[in-house]
């Protein structure tokens, strides 16, 4: 709220990299660019995002006095001061003047439900994520497939390893969205698809020396995404995520509100019988996660992390989490090291391999001759497609050269941000 109402510069983090065209991500400004998408597709853009009638530069001083005064609001009068009142009316107002259906009735009866996260144990630790209608099923089925292969002897980013991850991947994603709904609407088969017997037959699919053929998964889009975690001295953890999904969300913005309202819906499937298609009170598969990882024996709480990224953050999870359980990474380190992102591309109908520089070049071309798509290296401010993540660690359970058998963790947090992004780790 201060700084909506005083003013601050513009990052160049936040404010760059964005798609231009087809496959490209050139280093213009991310806000120019989407000012740019919204006026070619009919939309005005509201002042309260710009500067001056223009998208801020990065270091330019920017302040947004209307998001301010509906911070303030919100702290006065809680819940109702969105769901009811002048704020509803102009959200409505926005979404029925771009073609919308949302009333103050809908607004008003809104309940936000506290959910029960699902797990999967994996080598000694639990990791809990947010259940269906979210992701967080990819990434413990992904975990369910991979506990299956003997990982650390395949090496880290070995072109061994990283086909092993990128076919677990590639079943992953078929068979998460294929499923994955609205749990108020439809059943979500959780417990099959992370009983350890349905791993291994996912695993048997996979072979050591050639890329599968036929595995096609539904569509995948981009975010808008912020995520960040605490620990306090008591030993309270909190893993938090919020997106407006795609760059602004739908571009829409309130009047006098000072925020675009999300699109989160883009997620839904059209196909009747699906159960992800499109109904009223229903939610859509939501890409957006959190996480924590526990003992499996004691349930001592080990890390609060999350790596943002639209279908990149079960990638993004397992991957750091195998930095740090695999391989003996820190925090830092485990945000530091390549990462792939693996996605299937709908125009050329094809899965696509994104390999970050730093790893080997030799890796990437016995990647090729395995079969795959392999797009490498992915430099600069492309890199952002491999999401942006945050980690608190409690203790050094990670330090593959410590003996962690002699008494509880120590009380000791460690805490890595992500360099592809403008996040920091503090402590006080």
């Amino acid at each position: 709220m201060v700084y909506s109402d005083s003013m601050f510069p513009a990052s160049p983090g936040i404010w760059r990299s964005s798609p231009e065209g087809s496959n490209s991500i050139k280093p213009r400004e991310f806000h120019l660019h989407w000012v740019s998408e919204l006026r070619d597709a009919g939309r005005g853009v509201a002042p309260d995002l710009l500067l001056q009638g223009h998208a801020p530069k990065s270091g330019q001083v920017f302040r947004n006095p209307a998001l301010a005064r509906t911070l303030r609001e919100l702290g006065e009068r809680g819940k109702a001061a969105f769901y009811e009142g002048h704020v509803a009316k102009a959200v409505v107002d926005v979404v029925r003047e771009n073609g919308g259906v949302l009333t103050e009735a809908d607004l008003k009866s809104h309940r936000s439900e506290v959910i029960r996260p699902i797990s999967f144990q994996y080598q000694g630790v639990t990791l809990w994520e947010p259940p269906p209608n979210g992701q967080g099923l990819a990434a413990l089925l992904l975990l369910n497939i991979l506990d299956n292969f003997p990982l650390k002897a395949l090496g880290h980013n070995s072109s061994d390893y990283i086909h092993v991850l990128t076919e677990a991947v590639r079943l992953t994603q078929t068979d998460v969205l294929r499923c994955l709904g609205d749990p108020g609407h439809v059943t979500v088969p959780v417990d099959e698809l992370l009983d350890p017997s349905y791993g291994r037959t996912r695993a048997r699919s996979i072979s050591a020396d050639r890329a599968m053929e036929g595995v096609e998964p539904g569509l995948q889009t981009g975010s808008d995404t912020v995520y960040f975690c605490v620990v306090d001295g008591e030993g309270n953890a909190c893993s938090f995520v919020n997106s407006n999904y795609m760059g602004f969300g739908s571009g829409l913005v309130p009047k006098d509100c000072g925020f675009s309202l999300q699109n989160r819906g883009a997620n839904f499937s059209l196909r009747r019988g699906h159960p992800n298609c499109i109904a009223g009170g229903k939610r859509p598969y939501h890409t957006i996660l959190c996480a924590l990882v526990t003992d499996s024996s004691t349930g001592q709480l080990l890390a609060t992390l999350g790596v943002m990224g639209a279908f990149m953050q079960p990638q993004g999870h397992v991957q750091v989490l195998l930095n740090m359980l695999q391989f003996g990474m820190n925090p830092q380190q485990a945000l530091d090291a390549p990462r792939v992102y693996v996605h299937f591309d709908q125009k050329s109908e094809q899965w696509v391999v994104n390999v970050e520089e730093g790893v080997d070049q030799t890796v990437a071309e016995e990647l090729k001759r395995k079969g795959h798509n392999v797009n490498f290296p992915v430099t600069g401010h492309k890199r952002s497609q491999f999401g942006r993540g945050q980690i608190i660690t409690v203790g050094d359970w990670w330090d593959l050269s410590v003996n962690q058998t002699n008494g509880p963790i120590r009380r000791v947090l460690w805490a890595g941000s992500d360099p592809r992004a403008d996040g920091c780790a503090q402590g006080h």
